[in-house]
């Protein structure tokens, strides 16, 4: 019965803001899918129109309205260029909750979200175990991007290069912080997301660097958990809400300025969907994540609008020529560009140079690029040529997830572009 009563919610919610769209087509225009597929039926006003008949079309095929559903980035170009400011993401995640509700999950997404996700020193334990073992099934690729590939043809890879587990994770050299404010007089609690304390610990070491450097303290608790953004977009709301109670639980613990992230998915999913998908029943719990979600800032912006931290002289006389990628939930969620171009050019021996179609997605998407590789690939390799034709030798982005399809693009073709966080490059001129 509650599941019913939680699918009709569901639906009324979809039902009301459904209403905002004018059907412009705006979003066909803008929309990374399209462009690729020419399929009218994948951009935001054909899943609109779609879900106009939910109920209906759940019971008459649910597994191709889920498909449909499926077949998206999530990457918010439709929403940032929609004049009547339909929330499309927010409808999108909302219809795939529905359907997830009247379906119920996959049993690969019940080990993934509600098996080891939503159990923190589980899931942590796992990528140990996985991390030393993982020579047995990965070889190296590139050693230059630090990339690995498969020793066996696998079907679900796709042939893909990603980087290998890190030996080393973030949380086993920093299991937790708690310093007061230094000369700065901040003290920002950091979370760095699963990618970087998993994948890219230096880019949480550089983050923790840059911010001692600054005299600022900081609270990093221990048994942090995943943002939940894979959970919740996948329509699983009750990991999702699983995953927000155990991190309001580690950072309820302290007192900080600021909730500082290098990773651009987590700034995006603290900062906008926590409020909007957080179970409203307990009205306590939903101004610890409102007062949470009005402190989290990208780590570019902390440092550029908070700490007010200036790069000196012009950006073209540098020796390291760097491109850099906007990630879709910096540029298109809250219109940060200048930010990390800013941070790059902390370093002196930074030169920029602008790639072609800048904030243009990936094409990863998260979970998109596990479903829809051959899509994901596409658009991929059009960044990677943008990349290349730079001339530049290094990409930086502030999103962990867009290293990884970056690295994977460049490596695949032999590229010899290292792939950093803007953050990393500050931190190597403090060295």
């Amino acid at each position: 019965m509650a599941d019913l009563r939680e699918l009709q919610q569901l639906l009324l919610d979809i039902d009301d803001q459904l209403a905002t769209c004018m059907r412009c087509g705006m979003c066909q225009a803008v929309c990374p899918i399209y462009a690729e597929t020419g399929r009218e039926p994948l951009v935001a006003r054909g899943k609109i129109a779609l879900l106009e008949h939910l109920g209906h079309d759940m019971l008459r095929d649910v597994d191709g309205v889920k498909d449909r559903l499926e077949t998206c980035l999530l990457c918010g170009a439709c929403a940032a260029n929609c004049p009547s400011g339909v929330k499309v993401l927010d409808i999108f995640i909302k219809a795939r909750a529905a359907i997830n509700t009247f379906k119920g999950l996959s049993p690969i997404q019940k080990l993934i979200f509600r098996g080891m996700l939503v159990h923190p020193d589980r899931f942590n334990a796992l990528a140990s175990l996985g991390s030393k073992f993982q020579d047995l099934f990965v070889k190296p690729a590139s050693e230059m991007l630090g990339s690995s590939c498969s020793r066996i043809p696998l079907e679900a890879l796709g042939g893909r290069h990603f980087p290998a587990l890190a030996k080393r994770p973030l949380h086993a050299d920093v299991p937790r912080l708690d310093t007061p404010a230094g000369t700065s007089g901040i003290r920002v609690a950091f979370f760095p997301g699963c990618l970087v304390d998993k994948l890219f610990p230096r880019v949480g070491h550089a983050v923790i660097k840059v911010l001692k450097h600054h005299g600022v303290g900081i609270f990093l608790p221990d048994h942090q958990a995943c943002c939940g953004i894979p959970a919740l977009s996948s329509g699983d709301l009750r990991s999702f809400n699983d995953l927000l109670d155990k991190n309001l639980g580690c950072f309820g613990r302290g007192e900080f300025d600021y909730l500082v992230t290098p990773c651009a998915t987590c700034t995006a999913t603290i900062k906008k969907f926590w409020p909007v998908f957080a179970d409203s029943a307990d009205a306590g719990r939903q101004a610890a994540v409102a007062a949470i979600a009005a402190k989290t800032l990208d780590i570019n912006v902390f440092l550029t609008d908070i700490l007010k931290v200036r790069p000196e002289g012009l950006s073209s006389h540098g020796r390291r020529k760097v491109t850099i990628h906007d990630p879709c939930h910096l540029k298109r969620s809250f219109g940060i560009a200048a930010q990390p171009r800013m941070v790059a050019r902390l370093n002196p021996e930074v030169a920029l140079v602008e790639m072609k179609d800048a904030d243009v997605c990936c094409g990863c998407g998260g979970s998109f690029t596990l479903l829809h590789y051959d899509i994901a690939a596409k658009l991929g390799q059009h960044k990677r040529d943008h990349i290349v034709a730079t001339g530049a030798d290094t990409v930086a982005t502030g999103c962990p997830a867009c290293m990884l399809q970056i690295t994977d693009m460049l490596s695949r073709s032999g590229d010899r572009v290292a792939v950093r966080h803007p953050v990393e490059l500050y931190a190597e001129a403090l060295e």
